[in-house]
C-alpha cells in the first residue's frame, strides 16, 4: 500500500475521502481553489495546496497542475472523487504517465463509457438491454425528426458525453424536437465540450434503479445491491433509497445485468450501473465510472466502506471475498440538501450560512463540508450536505428521516430540507409507488393557488430563523413566520449581526423572471446566451436569456409581451442576482 494520498476534489466529498484515508493510515494532501481557502477539506488534510481562481477551468480542472502538485507534495496516488476529473479518461491516462496511481477504473473502461453512444453498442454486445433508440450520433435537425418518427414520442435527446441530467431534453411533440435538440446540443458543447447527440425513446415515470459494482484487477465483480434515484428535479438526484421497490425478478434481472455490464469492459473499481424499470421490464441506461454521490446508502445497508475498497483495489489488492459475503440489511435513504430555491423552479441560492446544525442519533449520518459561516459559491455544485438514514425497515428509516431534518437547522440561504420533509408525508413515497416524473410535479402542487396568499408548505420550517419564539404564562410558543415585517426581521438578528433576508417559502413561481419593464436574472451566473435583440419584439413566457448558475442551465423567459428597448448583458457575462437582463416596452 502507498502512503500519501491527494484528493483532486473539493468539499464533502473530498473530506469523506479524506476520513477512509486517515482510518488506513495514510497521509493526506488536498488542492483548493481561492474560493476553498477557509475549506474544511482543506484544514483537514495534512498539506494542502492552491489551484488558482474559483472557476474551475483555472482551478479543480487544471489537470496539469493537480499532476505538478502531486509530484511536489510526493504523493503517491490521486482519487478524484466525483464531477470535475473524475470520469476524465485523458486525466486518468496523465496521472498513469506521471507515475502515480489512479484510484478508480483504468482509462479504457471510462472511455467505453463515458460516450453514451459506445456504452449502448458495447451493452448490445453483452446482451443488456437498452432502452429503444439509436446507436448512432444524430448529426442534424433532420436526423432528430427521423428518430421521433422511428422511436415514438416522447422521445428523449441526450448528450453523448453526458450525465447528471446536463445535455438531456425531452420533446413531447414533433413541434417541441427543434428546441429540444437545438439545447441539448448546447448544453452537451457547454458542460463536455461534445456536440454529440442521440436519441432514445423517453419512459413516462418510470423508475432509476442503479446498482451499485464492486471490482478488483483479478477478475472477481461483485455487487452491493440497487438504490432507487428515481425522485429527481431537473433529471439530478434529491431522494435515494435502497433497497429498491421493484419485482424479485427485475432485481435479480439488473444484478445479473448489471455484473455483465462491468464484466464486458474489463472493469475494476468501484461503479454503478444505471438502469430506468418499467412494471417487469428494465434498460441499461449509463455507467458511472467513479464512486457515486449516493454510495453512502449501500455503506449503510453492507457496512461497507466503499471508498476503502476503492482504495484497496486500485492498489493491487484483491476483494479477497466474494458475493455471499456481502449482507444486505434494513433500509437506507439519502436526500440532498442543497442550496436551491424549490419555490422558484429550484434555482441555485448561494451565499454565507450564518447558522448550522446537523441532526445525530441512531441511524442518522451527514456527509458535510459546510459549518457557520460557510460560503456557497455560484461556481461550483449546490449542494450542502447528504443526510443518510438506516432503519430496520422502510417505515421506520422514513420516521427517522422526518426526525431528522426536523433537526436539521440552516440559516442564511433557501433549501431544499421544506420539500424533503414534505415528501416524507406524501402518500407515493410512502408507498414506494413514485418515478423519474413524481418530484417536480410534487413541488408544483406545493405552490399555493394563483392569486392567494396561502401556502401548503410543510409544517417544518425551512430554517430557525423563520420561526419567532413567544412565552405566554411561562410557556414557550414556536411561530412560523409567513409574512415576517422588516422590523420583526431585524429584531430577532444577534447584535452586531448582518441584515437577516427575508423567509422564503415553497412559494409560487412563473417560469418568468421580471419587475415592471425589466426581466431579471434570478441569480448570479454566467449568461451562456442572449437570445434577445434590441428592437425585437417578444411575447409573454418567450425565452430570453439562458444563465448557468452552480451548474445548472436556467432558461429566463419574459415575464410580458413587449419590445425590446435595452439589451443589458451579453453571452460570456456575468450577471448578478435581480439584476436587469433586458428592459421592454
Amino acid at each position: 500500500m502507498f502512503e500519501r494520498l491527494l484528493i483532486a476534489n473539493r468539499g464533502e466529498i473530498a473530506v469523506r475521502v479524506i476520513r477512509t484515508a486517515r482510518e488506513m493510515g495514510l497521509q493526506t494532501v488536498a488542492v483548493y481553489s481561492e474560493a476553498d481557502r477557509d475549506a474544511l477539506h482543506v484544514r483537514m488534510a495534512g498539506e494542502a495546496y492552491l489551484l488558482g481562481p474559483a472557476a474551475p477551468a483555472q482551478s479543480y480542472l487544471c489537470v496539469e497542475k493537480i499532476i505538478d502538485i502531486a509530484v511536489r507534495s510526493g504523493a503517491q496516488a490521486i482519487h478524484p472523487g466525483y464531477g470535475f476529473l473524475a470520469e476524465n479518461a485523458a486525466f486518468a491516462r496523465a496521472v498513469i504517465g506521471a507515475g502515480l496511481l489512479w484510484i478508480g477504473p483504468h482509462p479504457e473502461a471510462i472511455d467505453a463509457m463515458g460516450d453514451k453512444v459506445r456504452a449502448r453498442r458495447a451493452m448490445v454486445a453483452a446482451g443488456v438491454p437498452v432502452v429503444p433508440g439509436g446507436t448512432e450520433p444524430i448529426a442534424d435537425l433532420a436526423g432528430a425528426r427521423e428518430a421521433a418518427q422511428r422511436y415514438g414520442l416522447p422521445l428523449a435527446l441526450k448528450a453523448s458525453g453526458g450525465g447528471g441530467g446536463k445535455g438531456l431534453k425531452i420533446a413531447r411533440s414533433l413541434e417541441e424536437i427543434e428546441s429540444a435538440f437545438d439545447t441539448a446540443r448546447r448544453e452537451a458543447e457547454a458542460y463536455f465540450k461534445n456536440g454529440t447527440i442521440y436519441a432514445e425513446r423517453y419512459l413516462d415515470n418510470p423508475k432509476h434503479v442503479e446498482l451499485q459494482i464492486l471490482a478488483d484487477k483479478h477478475g472477481t465483480v461483485l455487487h452491493v445491491g440497487e438504490r432507487d434515484c428515481s425522485l429527481q428535479r431537473r433529471h439530478q438526484k434529491l431522494w435515494e433509497e435502497a433497497p429498491a421497490a421493484v419485482s424479485d425478478r427485475v432485481r435479480q434481472g439488473i444484478r445479473e445485468a448489471g455484473i455483465r455490464a462491468a464484466q464486458s469492459i474489463g472493469y475494476d473499481s468501484a461503479g454503478t450501473v444505471e438502469f430506468l424499470a418499467a412494471g417487469d421490464e428494465f434498460f441499461f441506461l449509463e455507467m458511472n465510472t467513479r464512486i457515486q454521490v449516493e454510495h453512502t446508502v449501500s455503506e449503510m445497508l453492507s457496512g461497507m466502506d466503499l471508498v476503502r475498497e476503492q482504495i484497496r483495489v486500485a492498489a493491487g489488492e484483491r476483494l479477497g471475498y466474494d458475493q455471499n459475503a456481502i449482507v444486505l440489511r434494513g433500509h437506507s435513504i439519502e436526500v440532498r440538501v442543497n442550496a436551491e430555491d424549490p419555490a422558484r423552479g429550484f434555482s441555485p441560492a448561494p451565499g454565507t450560512i450564518r447558522a448550522y446544525r446537523e441532526p445525530g442519533g441512531l441511524g442518522v449520518r451527514v456527509d458535510s463540508a459546510a459549518y457557520p459561516g460557510f460560503v456557497i459559491s455560484p461556481d461550483y455544485d449546490s449542494m450542502i450536505a447528504k443526510l443518510v438514514v438506516w432503519a430496520p425497515t422502510r417505515l421506520r428509516a422514513i420516521a427517522r428521516l422526518r426526525r431528522a431534518i426536523d433537526e436539521y437547522e440552516i440559516v442564511g440561504v433557501p433549501t431544499t430540507l421544506p420539500l424533503l420533509r414534505a415528501l416524507c408525508d406524501d402518500p407515493s413515497v410512502i408507498g414506494a409507488n413514485y418515478g423519474t416524473a413524481t418530484l417536480e410535479a410534487f413541488a408544483a402542487a406545493l405552490q399555493p393557488a394563483a392569486g392567494r396568499g396561502e401556502t401548503r408548505a410543510p409544517a417544518a420550517p425551512s430554517s430557525p430563523g423563520d420561526v419567532l419564539r413567544i412565552e405566554v404564562n411561562d410557556k414557550l410558543y414556536r411561530v412560523r413566520m409567513l409574512d415576517a415585517p422588516v422590523s420583526s426581521q431585524a429584531s430577532q438578528e444577534p447584535r452586531g449581526g448582518p441584515p437577516r433576508a427575508a423567509p422564503r417559502h415553497l412559494g409560487s413561481r412563473r417560469a418568468t423572471a421580471g419587475g415592471g419593464d425589466d426581466v431579471l436574472s434570478p441569480m448570479h451566473g454566467v449568461v451562456v446566451e442572449m437570445k434577445a435583440v434590441r428592437g425585437e419584439s417578444v411575447a409573454e413566457g418567450q425565452l430570453v436569456a439562458i444563465v448557468e448558475a452552480m451548474k445548472m442551465m436556467n432558461e429566463i423567459r419574459a415575464h410580458k409581451g413587449g419590445t425590446v428597448k435595452h439589451v443589458y448583458a451579453a453571452s460570456g457575462d456575468t450577471v448578478e442576482a435581480q439584476s436587469p437582463l433586458v428592459t421592454l416596452e
